[in-house]
């Protein structure tokens, strides 16, 4: 499982499913976005978020995105995603894939001593992220505030497809989805 706000899903969330498949013997990676989230983070409109992982991670082999959390309704958690999916499927193992930066944020994460017994990390390195005993960086550092402050209009766009899939940052721009409310 690879959860995430996915605001606009980026090239290192691609890059972080292709170094799962090539590393890992995975029968399925079920991408994740976060229906509701727990810390009251301003997110696109939950089926445009869907909708830019299908186009930014959807076509690549054995990927599926998953509407699970928009099931379960309600505020996001990643540990009652994961014990909907081990209650779903008993006799499969499940691993939650996670940036090495994740790894400093895990005392805010409801019941992450849980998560780990029920789906032990895949933990990738991330370029910028200093953690102990974190593994060497495989996945750039792209932020998707510095996305959605370019796609606004607050950044360049020069280079944004270097960033983002151009099929997302199409998406994105045609339904308005980041652009900035005019002064009144």
């Amino acid at each position: 499982m690879f959860g995430g706000s996915f605001n606009p899903p980026h090239l290192s969330h691609v890059l972080a499913l292709a170094v799962v498949l090539a590393r890992f013997d995975v029968e399925r990676l079920l991408v994740v976005p976060t229906f509701k989230h727990p810390f009251a983070k301003a997110l696109a409109p939950y089926d445009d978020r869907v909708a830019m992982c299908e186009l930014a991670m959807g076509w690549l082999p054995r990927v599926q995105v998953s509407r699970v959390e928009e099931e379960l309704g309600g505020e996001s958690r990643t540990l009652r995603t994961i014990e909907h999916l081990r209650a779903l499927h008993p006799d499969k193992p499940l691993r939650l894939v996670v940036g090495a930066d994740i790894l400093l944020e895990s005392s805010k994460w409801h019941g992450f001593d849980r998560i780990t017994a029920l789906a032990p990390p895949i933990v990738l390195g991330r370029v910028g992220v200093d953690y102990p005993h974190a593994p060497p960086p495989v996945l750039p550092d792209i932020s998707s505030t510095e996305v959605r402050a370019r796609l606004a209009g607050g950044g360049d766009l020069q280079g944004l497809d270097e960033l983002v899939p151009p099929a997302v940052i199409e998406y994105a721009r045609a339904r308005g989805l980041y652009a900035t409310s005019p002064a009144p």
